[in-house]
Formats: structure tokens, sequence, C-alpha cells
């Protein structure tokens, strides 16, 4: 088991994506850095997401896309002059006993580097060391490096991403067949906004990913819709709200007789 309670509150990137205000924190909270981390962690997450990417000088460094803010490509740049949070650095920041789930993003050239370059095997000694003293999860839309890091880091838990609107019914079990322990989907997978005669309700395919043996995150569902996940029994959200998460599922506790929208088949989207 990956999650000890159902739902686990995750922090996207932290308190959220992007550059956010935390209650008691003067200034804005910018996305992957130990201060968002650590606001996150304070707002009642019990997990922390980061993105991870490599650089010109084969350093890991937190960031979400392949380029800096100002533009520049971070494999034509070293991490010195991108300013970057080191993962290193921001897992010696956090308390050993926070769970963090790494989110990797692999880069163009992973396709043409030597193997010894590529993010998977430079994140492969990061993540031993760092397994021996704290819960990780291990997540990605790269297959291929995932199944890189199942041979080499077996004793961590793997998951794969999929993309907006991705059907549910091909997540599930195309991470099951890549022998993972987890599957991440999007919010629009899910049928709340777009009801869909195709996917059968939450509950059940909930069910299907547990009998598979995976558990099943949702990212990145609003406070509105916690309950709904929550009582499907999806066993993690990702969010970007994390006070707001916290909240609705506090108050949903206190009242389990509290009626929660649920999605439902209509008619498929365009």
């Amino acid at each position: 088991m990956i999650f000890e309670q159902r739902p686990t509150v995750i922090g996207h990137r932290g308190f959220g994506s992007g550059e956010l205000t935390a209650p008691g924190r003067t200034g804005t909270l910018a996305e992957n850095t130990v201060p968002s981390l650590m606001a996150a962690l304070d707002a009642g997450a019990s997990w922390v997401e980061i993105d991870v990417t490599r650089t010109a000088d084969d350093a890991l460094v937190l960031r979400h896309d392949p380029t800096t803010a100002e533009g520049a490509f971070l494999v034509d740049t070293t991490a010195e002059a991108s300013g970057l949070p080191l993962l290193a650095e921001v897992f010696d920041a956090l308390p050993p006993e926070v769970p963090v789930d790494v989110d990797v993003k692999t880069i163009l050239e992973d396709a043409v580097d030597a193997p010894s370059r590529r993010t998977g095997a430079l994140l492969v000694p990061v993540l031993e060391r760092e397994a021996r003293r704290r819960p990780l999860l291990v997540t990605s839309f790269d297959p291929s490096l995932l199944a890189h890091l199942r041979e080499h880091l077996p004793g961590v838990p793997l998951g794969l991403l999929t993309w907006h609107r991705f059907p549910l019914w091909h997540g599930v079990p195309a991470a099951a067949g890549l022998g993972l322990q987890a599957v991440g989907m999007h919010t629009a997978s899910f049928g709340f906004d777009q009801p869909d005669s195709r996917l059968r309700p939450l509950e059940h395919c909930v069910d299907v990913a547990h009998t598979a043996g995976l558990e099943l995150l949702a990212w990145c569902p609003t406070a509105e819709r916690a309950g709904a996940y929550a009582a499907a029994g999806v066993d993690a959200l990702v969010v970007n709200d994390v006070p707001g998460v916290v909240g609705a599922l506090s108050r949903g506790a206190r009242d389990p007789g509290e009626e929660y929208e649920t999605a439902s088949p209509a008619g498929s989207p365009d």
C-alpha cells in the first residue's frame, strides 16, 4: 500500500501550480520550491508532489517545463544558470518523514543521449538514497522511464500519468500491464464535467483498479469535487487548493451522510 489514508491529499508542485499566496506567509510562493512544499504541509497535505527534469550539466532540478521562465531550454542551460532548486537539496531540506510524489519530466534528448545521461539513469542513485529515509512514489507520462526505474529501483512504487481526458478504461489497464503500482489521471478523465456513456460508474472503475493491484490518483480536483472522489474510494488527490480540499474532506468526514455529486453516464463527448 502506498497511501495510508484514503483519500490522501497531495500538494501539486507544493502549495499549487504557479505562484500563490498562503495564509500566514508574506509574498507569493513559487511552485516546486521548498517554501511552497512546506506551505502545503502546513495546510494539511499528507504528501507533496514535485516535478523533476535535467539540465545541460546532468543535474536534476525542480521544473515542470523543459524551459526556464525566460524561455531557455534546460538541456542547454546549467543548473546554476537556471537558478532552479536542485532535487538533492530539496530532499535534504524536507523533513525525512515527508512523503514525496516525484513526477519525472523526461526530455526530447533522452531519445538520443547516451543511456548514462538520460533522466532515468541520473535519478536512480538519488532515489535509492531517498527511499531509505522517506516514502516515495515516482510518476511519469513516459512509460520507458517507468520501465527503467522498475528494473533499477524494484522497491520504489511507480505510477503512470495520463493526459487530459485520456480514457480511464485505457489508463487503468495500461498501468496494470506495465506492472506498476499506481495510475494518475486528470479530472477530465472521470466524467464529472462531460459525462460519458462509455465510462462505468467511478466506484466500479476504482474497484477494477484496486483488483488489478493499482492505487488510483486524480489530478487536480477542486474542493467542490473532492468529496465525490472520496466517496468513490479514489486513493489520492493531487490538488492545487490544499486548504480547500482538506477542509472539504474534513467537513465530509464530520457529516458522512452528506450527498456528493457523482459522475453519471450521459452522452459521449465530441
